[in-house]
């Protein structure tokens, strides 16, 4: 046993250097990873005085307009905005920090500072350094002006020895001759000190608890003074097994840009001054945790944006729960390493804020969003603030297991390339009616309008010139289902959903009064629901064929019906066809993304079911292309995309990274090549980047998580999409709604259409399939429901069609007024009792509209 042994720690100690390195494979003509980073650091000039006002002390003035004024603490690196229009100011560190009872530590320092980098050592641990504790308190920070604004410089670490240095273990003959013979009684005590006897193993170990301060001060002199080298501490590592390697030094540069623009604070990281050494890739860059943050005797929420939208109140005392930290646009699914189901919403926008008392300040990702978290806690827990922040993943960490003989052991694996985009914040300062989360979504939709972050606004209907609102259908047309012939199983395709049957249905929506229909066609190709993937399109026989295809899109334009057919081009849902080590996404293990389904009733992905796949982004434009060429000659007028608007996936492929921000614009390269056909965009999800390019949106986030630490549910998207996109949450049929009068006022509430999942088959169709999910959506039992709940609903939403939700409040617990562009208002209660609002009874279960229309 010994000799397997001693091979695997020999491989271990091998793949362990090689994954620290990894990072620095392709040299440094990126940003980080340089092998030899310079140590040195050179201090700047003071800088220069653009106005003085006397109602900031200690921060010299350093840029101004007509909306701001931007001033900076030479001393510390923090940053005061000044909004003019109101004099609220709006510090980067809380004022009274110091004296704030809770934080300790670490803590206590990151109140003074601007940033935090997490890094992995080479067994992938992290630690952090942040630029108070790391940079300002080495006098290694320096700011300089800048055509656009002021650059500030930091530089973390020292190349200082530090414990690390020292060897984790002796043993006793060698310490005690090797060290402890060349010190004094006091360099001994201080030995004595430092390493612990372990006499069952005859080994000194290294007490890290100790070597602090003076203690590793006097450490690291009697060491150097015993003429311990470089080589002692190799032979040390070798002798005892050790997985201690010689630290190089943690040096890291970093640099953060300030200007002005309007009403905005532009902040940037730029990717190109971000340095790091190859041992100690950067994780994570935390940016001005805690700028705006109320204390513990300040009134005021916190703004995420966790699915539509919530609040964090300050100081709820909610400190057993967990602090409040999503991904934007979600998990990225080669780095997914969980089988656990989480049951939550995703962030679709970019966005988060603080709202106080005197003012609103609203942050909005520009640059480096796919790579952003959100992290927001309130007072109690870790200092006596709240406060909301972007953190951005510079360089992702897999794993990698080894296997010898019988043992096993994971290592680290390190993404190859930082990403090349900087990392952009803009910080909107907001006033009076505006410092309210309606006003950040008015803000916010505002800003996009202006940069091309949405479509052109839509024709908004009136009283005198109603639109009838969506009705959003999805009908399953076939899916694969195993069969037996002579005891041997084989896959065919079982039609739940024929073109003719989806014609009659149609038709008796119609005669039901149903109106605006969004029809998205499912299962239509390629063998089904969860279709090969599209390098060419072959209608399925089994449900009409291509001919049938042509008819409902004929019937479909007679009947002034949007016909969208669905494709996924992220996933490769069938792998027949499909090339998985060649075009499937590889994890950072080298091992090709598998996708597997969730199992509801065990909680977890039910890894006894064949795997999807991630595509790779190389490979979706020309899957793209092909459904395009495919897909024109029937003429449907749209597409529906089931996956392009609703996930972001990287490939760690070998010298082939592509990184999020990479995918993302590959994605949105193929959006703009889909509307470049004149094709309307039906999709689920809408992420942010995905909007300019969509007319309709499913399962749109109509909700929050609700985690624990979130105290108001708000519809915040809605509030930035409505009037310019249309959507509508989860099939009602399929929802967690047991309630269809729950479902028609979340309708009322949030300005969204009804949307129902149906197939023409019988229910048990699908039973012992991969589709059993699909319990419930045989049409014949719906239909009737479908058409009153549209009735109900059309009756008031058809007079604010393409209008903007400019309004939403809390009027008291279940119930909510929300106001649309053209005054009229919609008081909704979902209480099971009768309530009092605006002077007006509202039902169980009910609503009121009333307001101005016009």
């Amino acid at each position: 046993m010994r000799k397997p042994l001693i091979m695997l720690l020999s491989i271990l100690f091998s793949m362990s250097v090689l994954a620290g390195c990894s990072a620095s494979s392709s040299g440094s003509q990126a940003s980080g990873h340089e092998p030899n980073l310079e140590v040195s650091f050179t201090e700047g000039s003071a800088l220069k005085s653009a106005f003085t006002d006397t109602g900031v002390s200690g921060m010299t003035g350093v840029l101004e307009n007509a909306q701001l004024r931007l001033f900076m603490d030479e001393a510390t690196g923090g940053i005061a905005v000044k909004n003019l229009s109101d004099g609220t100011l709006w510090y980067s560190n809380p004022l009274d920090r110091e004296a704030d009872a809770k934080a300790s530590g670490d803590n206590k320092d990151l109140l003074s500072a601007q940033l935090k980098l997490d890094f992995y050592n080479n067994l992938g641990q992290v630690s952090s350094v942040n630029s108070y504790t790391d940079s300002v308190a080495h006098k290694q920070m320096k700011m300089e002006l800048t055509p656009e604004g002021v650059k500030v410089f930091y530089q973390f670490g020292t190349a200082a020895a530090t414990a690390e240095d020292l060897p984790m273990k002796m043993g006793k003959e060698r310490f005690e001759e090797k060290i402890m013979s060349k010190m004094d009684k006091t360099g001994q005590r201080t030995m004595k000190i430092a390493y612990n006897f372990d006499e069952e193993n005859g080994v000194y170990t290294r007490n890290d608890e100790a070597l602090k301060g003076l203690q590793l001060e006097r450490t690291l002199k009697g060491f150097e003074k015993a003429g311990y080298t470089e080589e002692d501490l190799q032979q040390d590592i070798a002798e005892n097994n050790l997985s201690q390697t010689k630290p190089a030094p943690r040096i890291f540069q970093l640099a953060i840009e300030y200007a002005l623009d309007g009403d905005q604070l532009v902040v940037k990281v730029p990717v190109a001054d971000i340095r790091y050494p190859a041992d100690y890739p950067v994780n994570d860059i935390s940016l001005l945790s805690f700028l705006g943050a109320g204390g513990s005797k300040d009134s005021g929420s916190i703004l995420v944006p966790d699915g539509s939208g919530a609040l964090i109140h300050f100081n709820n005392g909610k400190t057993r729960y967990p602090a409040y930290k999503q991904a934007v646009y979600g998990v990225d699914g080669t780095m997914e390493t969980t089988d656990a189901y989480a049951q939550q919403q995703e962030v679709k926008l970019p966005v988060f804020g603080l709202i106080r008392e005197e003012g609103a300040m609203l942050g909005i990702i520009e640059q480096g969003a796919s790579l952003a978290t959100i992290n927001a806690d309130t007072s109690g827990r870790l200092n006596g603030y709240n406060y909301v922040y972007p953190s951005f993943t510079l360089i992702a960490k897999g794993d990698l297991t080894l296997t010898s003989s019988d043992q096993n052991r994971t290592l680290p694996k390190f993404q190859q390339e930082p990403p090349k985009t900087d990392y952009i914040v803009r910080y909107a300062f907001l006033s009076g009616a505006e410092a309210s989360y309606p006003g950040m979504a008015r803000y916010y939709q505002s800003y996009l309008a202006k940069h091309g972050g949405l479509p052109e606004a839509q024709p908004a209907a009136s009283a005198e010139a109603p639109v009838n609102t969506p009705f959003y259908l999805e009908l399953v047309g076939g899916i694969t289902k195993t069969k037996h012939v002579l005891g041997i199983p084989y896959q065919s395709l079982e039609a739940l959903t024929t073109f003719e049957q989806a014609e009659s249905i149609l038709e008796q929506m119609k005669q039901r009064g149903i109106d605006n229909i969004k029809l998205k066609y499912a299962g239509w190709f390629n063998l089904g629901l969860d279709h090969k993937v599209p390098d060419r399109l072959s209608v399925d026989k089994a449900i009409g064929g291509s001919n049938g295809l042509n008819r409902l899109a004929a019937y479909a334009k007679e009947q002034d019906i949007q016909l969208f057919p669905d494709v996924a081009l992220l996933r490769a849902n069938q792998t027949s066809g499909f090339r998985i080590n060649q075009k499937a996404s590889r994890m950072l293990s080298e091992i090709p993304a598998a996708v597997y389904p969730y199992n509801m009733a065990l909680n977890r992905r039910d890894r006894s079911f064949t795997p999807a796949y991630i595509i790779s982004p190389s490979r979706v434009g020309g899957y793209v292309d092909a459904t395009l060429k495919e897909l024109a000659p029937f003429q449907t007028g749209g597409i529906s995309l089931r996956d392009m608007a609703d996930q972001l996936n990287s490939d760690f492929r070998k010298n082939q990274e592509i990184d999020r921000s990479a995918s993302e614009q590959i994605s949105v390269q193929s959006l703009e090549k889909i509307t470049g056909q004149s094709l309307r965009i039906l999709a689920d999800g809408g992420n942010a980047y995905a909007l300019p390019y969509l007319s309709d949106i499913t399962d749109a986030p109509v909700s929050s998580s609700r985690f624990k630490l979130e105290d108001e549910e708000i519809p915040f998207y809605p509030m930035v999409v409505r009037g310019y996109v249309n959507y509508t949450g989860k099939p009602f049929n399929l929802s967690t709604f047991t309630n269809p009068r729950q479902y028609i006022l979340k309708s009322l509430e949030y300005g969204s259409g009804l949307y129902y999942e149906w197939m023409y088959a019988p229910n048990y169709k699908v039973k012992d399939t991969d589709f059993d999910n699909l319990y419930a959506v045989h049409y014949e039992q719906w239909i009737n429901q479908a058409a009153e709940m549209y009735t109900e609903v059309n009756r008031v939403m058809k007079n604010v069609q393409h209008q903007r939700l400019t309004g939403h409040e809390k009027l008291a617990d279940g119930v909510y007024k929300s106001t649309y562009g053209n005054g009229m208002s919609v008081i909704v209660n979902y209480n099971k009792t009768a309530v009092l609002a605006g002077g007006r009874t509202v039902e169980a279960e009910s609503y009121i509209t009333g307001g101005e229309q016009s």
